[in-house]
């Protein structure tokens, strides 16, 4: 019983230690931001990492999703002879829920994980000491531009992805099953509102500061992670941690933000 009790107190403490060290990252981060000299050119090469890089993931994902979402509420609706109400749920599932929440899963996947092992191995390869040697902030150097880059490009990905899903629940209604294409676009011009726009966007800047915050904390602390252990093997647990961190964390702040939004 006495170890037990021990293990659960050890356990809490490294928790409490834990959230202290990434609170504690996330305002240097933050502050590292407005540093100057700012790196200006890592900063756009991080948007086409992240944001063009990303494009076609984006548009398979989100032309699928529209098409389904499409498919699946052509017949639901149809039994209440309700088909005109496609157009709208199409665009305000896209819009409200799942363009958000989907375009930020694929990021973490594609470029969460990636940020965790590239900072990870620099952790672990002494690089990160080298710069802290050289007297430059890692922060304003590394890590600035990775938290610009995804507040920039996440947003844009988010409105990328209900554009084409959108059009791909178009193509599966109008197209493949014969739907008044007037109908389709015209109830969401009447359905859809600003506050269904801003809801998205405030979801996705907000996903992408977890999961910037998330993944790059877990890298950097690689070394401190109790799990994770060192080499390739503890970059692999820790970029395995950050995904599933992250995910988590989106899905769950996705509840509270609609729960205060709606």
């Amino acid at each position: 019983m006495l170890a037990h009790i021990e293990r659960l107190g050890e356990r809490s403490i490294y928790l409490i230690q834990d959230l202290g060290r990434m609170g504690i990252f996330l305002s240097l981060a933050v502050r590292a931001i407005f540093n100057r000299p700012f790196r200006f050119g890592e900063l756009v090469r991080q948007i086409g990492l992240v944001g063009a890089s990303s494009l076609i993931l984006i548009f398979f994902t989100a032309s699928f999703t529209g098409m389904v979402l499409g498919l699946q509420g052509y017949y639901a609706l149809r039994q209440f002879s309700a088909e005109g109400a496609i157009g709208p749920m199409v665009a305000l599932t896209l819009l409200r829920e799942l363009g958000p929440v989907l375009t930020a899963l694929m990021i973490i996947g594609r470029v969460g994980s990636a940020i965790c092992a590239e900072i990870g191995i620099m952790r672990n390869s002494e690089q990160i000491d080298a710069l802290e040697c050289m007297a430059v902030d890692p922060f304003r150097y590394l890590i600035a531009p990775k938290f610009l880059a995804l507040i920039i490009s996440v947003p844009l990905l988010t409105l990328i992805f209900n554009v084409v899903g959108i059009l791909g629940g178009y193509v599966a209604v109008v197209l493949l099953l014969g739907l008044n294409p007037g109908s389709y676009f015209s109830a969401i011009e009447m359905s859809v509102v600003n506050q269904d726009i801003n809801m998205g966007i405030i979801k996705s800047l907000v996903f992408a500061l977890l999961i910037v915050w998330i993944c790059a904390g877990r890298g950097y602390f690689v070394h401190q992670i109790r799990s994770a252990g060192f080499g390739a093997e503890g970059v692999s647990r820790a970029t395995t941690q950050a995904v599933v961190i992250s995910s988590i964390s989106v899905l769950a702040a996705n509840y509270l933000l609609t729960a205060i939004l709606i």
